[in-house]
């Protein structure tokens, strides 16, 4: 069984920093691909970043320069470092897993999923 779970989001003034955790427990991470997905009310969940195998990275264009996923397979944990957040990266952020290796750009693409951790960022 593998479980996600996530931390780190909250209240932050727009050009604020935050750093989003995602601690895995179960048989999977080294090679497997994570992800960060973010929904914002009344929208449809976006990819935000994702790593894989080989630490090939995905970013949207609308975080680029502004976040850096990262992993430690030792501890078994994914983060999002955000820097100079805007008002608009308001949204419920989501960890998931997949069983492949390669980037899933997609919700469906991912098997397993944290619960959310909400970043809220004030005007």
């Amino acid at each position: 069984q593998v479980q996600l779970v996530e931390s780190g989001g909250g209240l932050v003034q727009a050009g604020g920093s935050l750093r989003l955790s995602c601690a895995l427990s179960g048989s999977i991470f080294s090679r497997n691909a994570m992800a960060w997905f973010r929904q914002a009310p009344g929208k449809e969940r976006e990819l935000v970043s994702a790593i894989a195998s080989g630490d090939t990275i995905y970013y949207a264009d609308s975080v680029k320069g502004r976040f850096t996923i990262s992993r430690d397979n030792g501890k078994y944990m994914l983060y999002l470092q955000m820097a100079s957040l805007k008002p608009e990266d308001t949204a419920m952020y989501f960890c998931a897993a997949r069983w492949s290796w390669t980037i899933g750009t997609v919700p469906r693409d991912y098997d397993f999923w944290g619960q959310g951790t909400q970043v809220t960022v004030s005007s």
